[in-house]
């Protein structure tokens, strides 16, 4: 058999070759890369002797956490499928993920035995034991699987906003050219100290900073989850000079009473994804010498499709960038034709990054792909002149009003602008006349007065008027999912949480 490069030795390579270097540090303990390959090989030892073979699948079931990033490595080191899990869903729903992909061994953080408890999939349970002393030097040999390639390395279900999530498959060679882009795009550094304190049951969190920081050496500052106090602190103790965010996170830091003295000189970039970062904010903290970097991708691209590099970003402000060094994204009409520059169009990708497919859903997995190997992501995007790729909206998200495509997108990124304005969402709703209207769910800041007619007025300046939404809705928070994204299906269904003024209604046209 040919060499195919996998990441089953990892753990070991990177303790050859830097084995006293910090890898993690979490809550003041330091891990060496010599120490965390000793866990990895002790962790392994216990998975095997569970009963786990090659391509038997491992899930993992708590916050952010050293534990997390050891079995990942134990599982890949067996040539086991590693599934971290969203930690924040009920039991019925780690159920079906845990049916779906055939678990044979759930590793789960102590303090969710509860959760655990209420589990009806009979999974084998391994609760974590984790300690910072270190573990013995000799721990129990455990051989490397020969697993690389088209194997599959990872699943991550996706964040089904809408109906069943679906688990995509990531193979080692995925992950592999996913951080090499990464490591072109960002040009990571071997002194890397990047924090993690998005989910790293999500895929940037865990594949573009965790994996690819290991990959060069750096240190991931792994922060048990998100606390805008414990980000300045972190970055204050540590020097923290990369991380990756949403728009949330990054405004949230942006109106603490820290940040006007905050010291952000450590940081050499910051990275976003999910939705494109408001040029207000990005200009707030250009004024603290921080430069963003954003990017767009799904799990099934591992995650980078395209990237904005920080030469970049001032002239494509809103840009979600070009595609990334080793992969290929057009614009496409109903066709299947490429789209003339300017016209929007789904977002089609494929490439070393590129998921196979759905675990176990062959269904789902040619649906996805048209033929020469393009995955159609459901994005609506254009591109400019030069290339660069400007995400407009979700094909699921759009609404029409009276005849016109109206991406929600788009119109949040204009009330965005109003100052009071900290976050908001568009969905469309049901309307007699127009068939369709928007309703915004805006978040505003504390000492915010701003009420719907003031801001309606604000976006018709700025917006056709149709574009405008015809309902305004304040609302103390706005609901996520455990990635981060907003759950606009429970906007639709009239989920949202905290509403603290009326909703106003206005005349459309």
């Amino acid at each position: 058999m040919s060499y195919r490069p996998g990441l089953a030795t990892l753990s070991e390579r990177r303790a050859r070759m830097s084995g006293d270097a910090t890898a993690v540090i979490y809550l003041g303990a330091e891990l060496t890369y010599r120490e965390l390959h000793h866990r990895v090989l002790r962790r392994a030892a216990d998975l095997r002797r569970s009963g786990v073979r090659s391509g038997d699948r491992v899930a993992y079931l708590g916050p952010n956490h050293p534990a997390l990033v050891e079995t990942m490595l134990a599982a890949m080191r067996l040539g086991a499928v590693f599934l971290p899990l969203n930690h924040r869903l009920t039991a019925p729903e780690l159920d079906y993920q845990l049916a779906d992909a055939d678990v044979a061994v759930l590793v789960a953080d102590s303090a969710l035995s509860a959760t655990v408890a209420a589990l009806t999939c009979p999974t084998p349970v391994q609760y974590v034991e984790w300690s910072p002393e270190p573990v013995p030097s000799q721990p129990d040999s455990t051989p490397a699987a020969e697993v690389g390639g088209d194997d599959p390395a990872f699943v991550l279900y996706t964040s089904g906003t809408t109906g069943r999530p679906k688990g995509a498959v990531l193979t080692h060679e995925n992950l592999l050219w996913n951080s090499y882009n990464m490591l072109l795009d960002v040009d990571v550094s071997s002194d890397e100290v990047a924090l993690v304190s998005a989910p790293m049951f999500h895929v940037a969190a865990l594949d573009q900073v965790v994996l690819t920081v290991y990959l060069k050496g750096g240190t991931n500052v792994i922060a048990p989850k998100w606390d805008v106090d414990d980000t300045y602190d972190l970055v204050d103790r540590h020097g923290i000079t990369w991380m990756f965010g949403v728009t949330s996170m990054y405004a949230q830091l942006a109106q603490s009473p820290r940040w006007a003295d905050a010291d952000l000189g450590s940081f050499r970039s910051v990275m976003s994804g999910g939705a494109p970062i408001p040029r207000r904010l990005i200009d707030t903290y250009r004024e603290k010498g921080v430069t963003f970097c954003q990017g767009y991708g799904l799990t099934e691209t591992a995650p980078g499709a395209t990237f904005l590099s920080p030469r970049d970003v001032e002239r494509k402000a809103g840009s979600a960038g070009q595609q990334v060094m080793f992969d290929e994204v057009r614009i496409v009409d109903g066709s299947g034709a490429e789209a003339a520059r300017g016209t929007a169009g789904e977002v089609i990708v494929r490439g070393p990054n590129v998921t196979p497919g759905y675990w176990g859903n062959a269904d789902a997995t040619r649906d996805a792909f048209s033929d020469g190997g393009w995955f159609h992501t459901g994005d609506i995007a254009y591109q400019d002149d030069d290339g660069f790729v400007f995400i407009v909206d979700r094909m699921k998200d759009m609404y029409i009003s009276g005849g016109e495509n109206v991406y929600p997108a788009e119109v949040e990124n204009v009330l965005y602008q109003h100052p009071d304005v900290t976050e908001c969402a568009v969905v469309g709703m049901a309307d007699d006349r127009w068939g369709e209207v928007g309703h915004a769910y805006v978040v505003t800041s504390a000492a915010s007065a701003l009420d719907a007619d003031t801001l309606r007025t604000f976006a018709l300046d700025r917006l056709a008027k149709y574009k405008v939404p015809a309902v305004v809705t304040f609302v103390d928070a706005l609901p996520r999912t455990g990635s981060g994204k907003i759950r606009k299906q429970d906007l639709r269904d009239g989920g949202a949480l905290g509403a603290h003024a009326d909703a106003t209604s206005k005349a459309h046209r």
